[in-house]
């Protein structure tokens, strides 16, 4: 595709900008590419340890070896891969995902139960393993990576759809319960992020279409959105990143739209 568009992405943040978060120590699930790369990057650059998850060794080992954190291995559609996964954390980003895309009638069940498994059910295990250490340091930030897709619909999406709107009223509920132990829990739900998974399905609907890879872009993943540009994994990062900070303790049970004014439409 090309770079050029009208809304150019904005520069990278000034350095020193957002918390301080030395003494703190994050799991970032999908740390190994695209969003959770990014969000593993900026908390690591704020000064906290970072545990970087994937099911993708290499990735995760690559990530953890640049950030100074540690990598973990692990497949979230397993159980006792969770729950094998530090509990002591004070900061929780729930990044991970997968997409499937066909109608319902076509849809295959186990593909569906797979995207709940991990996207849902796992989000759920990992904030029951770390709550606790939360609770006890009067301090934690969960940060759930939804998407606009869990407060808008779209067609064929069904097990991502209900998967991101599941996760956007699990955070809710873990914001009420965490409230009087100091601890928040906040969705960041973007549009289009130029990752892997993103541009995989750009170049699919290309060929299916016919079409270029920037018209697939500007016509189909982005008709809704008055911002005709892909988001970067850097501007969610710097979302998630900015709900980690003590100035932010009192924002709990919200979801951030990053999503180029696609709900506003």
């Amino acid at each position: 595709m090309t770079s050029e568009h009208p809304f150019p992405a904005p520069p990278a943040a000034p350095s020193g900008a957002g918390p301080e978060l030395s003494g703190r120590a994050a799991l970032v699930t999908g740390g190994g590419s695209g969003i959770g790369r990014a969000c593993a990057q900026a908390l690591a650059a704020a000064g906290a340890t970072v545990h970087v998850v994937d099911r993708d060794a290499d990735a995760a080992k690559a990530v953890a070896a640049a950030l100074g954190g540690e990598a973990h291995v692990a497949d979230l559609a397993d159980p006792a891969a969770v729950e094998a996964l530090p509990a002591a954390v004070d900061i929780l980003v729930n990044c991970a995902g997968l997409q499937h895309v066909a109608p319902i009638t076509d849809f295959p069940p186990e593909r569906f139960a797979l995207i709940q498994q991990v996207m849902v059910t796992a989000p759920f295990l990992l904030m029951r393993r770390t709550l606790p250490h939360m609770y006890a340091r009067r301090w934690g930030r969960i940060v759930n990576i939804s998407s606009v897709h869990g407060l808008r619909a779209s067609a064929y999406k069904a097990a991502y759809v209900a998967a991101k709107h599941a996760l956007e009223g699990l955070s809710k509920v873990a914001a009420l319960e965490g409230a009087p132990h100091g601890v928040t829990s906040n969705c960041v739900s973007p549009g289009y992020v130029r990752t892997p998974l993103v541009e995989n399905q750009i170049r699919d609907q290309a060929a299916a279409h016919g079409i270029s890879p920037d018209d697939v872009v500007n016509d189909v993943l982005l008709t809704r959105s008055p911002i005709k540009r892909l988001l970067e994994p850097e501007e969610v990062a710097a979302a998630a990143l900015w709900l980690c900070a003590d100035r932010t303790g009192h924002l709990t049970g919200a979801s951030i739209p990053l999503d180029g004014g696609w709900s506003a439409n």
